[in-house]
């Protein structure tokens, strides 16, 4: 029986602690769904299936790995995809006290579906999507905290944010 397990996230767009956590995931399953999930309560930078593009550039070395994006709940998206394992990367202690309270409603629809939390390396720890977007509208250096493909998308995006914001302000 093939262990598959789920590791959602908004990624917009995906980093370097992101991609430390999916290579470390891999360990535990014999395949990992990468899911895009989609949070009505966020504004990302991103289309959920630009950010799935992302996610699919810089996986497609992991031949057991693949990305899917829902809009829905993911436990839902997990047991469709005969999932027993959610993957959730935590920074810090700050992340931790949220990430028990959203295991604990996952668990509430879906107890069969464990939750398991993998810590960023050390290094990244302080890299978040939020954190890469705002030093990239800074114009500092993002490349330690991203693959480069990613770098050029967030840059560009930033780039056409900025002058869209201009040009909304001039009208």
């Amino acid at each position: 029986m093939m262990r598959i397990a789920v590791y959602p996230g908004t990624f917009d767009p995906i980093t370097s602690g992101h991609l430390s956590v999916i290579e470390r995931a891999r360990r535990l399953c014999d395949h990992l769904v990468v899911v895009v999930a989609v949070n009505p309560g966020k504004e990302p930078l991103f289309q959920p299936e630009e950010r799935a593009q992302m996610i699919r550039e810089v996986i497609a070395r992991w031949p057991d790995v693949s990305c899917a994006v829902t809009p829905g709940y993911v436990v839902d998206l997990a047991r469709e995809a005969g999932a027993r394992t959610l993957i959730r990367g935590v920074r810090g202690a700050t992340e931790v006290e949220a990430e028990i309270a959203l295991a604990d409603a996952n668990r509430a629809l879906a107890p069969e579906i464990e939750t398991v939390f993998i810590p960023a390396h050390p290094q990244l720890s302080e890299v978040s999507s939020s954190r890469l977007k705002e030093l990239a509208r800074r114009g500092l250096d993002i490349s330690r905290y991203c693959p480069p493909e990613i770098a050029a998308r967030l840059i560009d995006r930033v780039k056409d944010s900025a002058a869209a914001d201009e040009e909304a302000r001039h009208v």
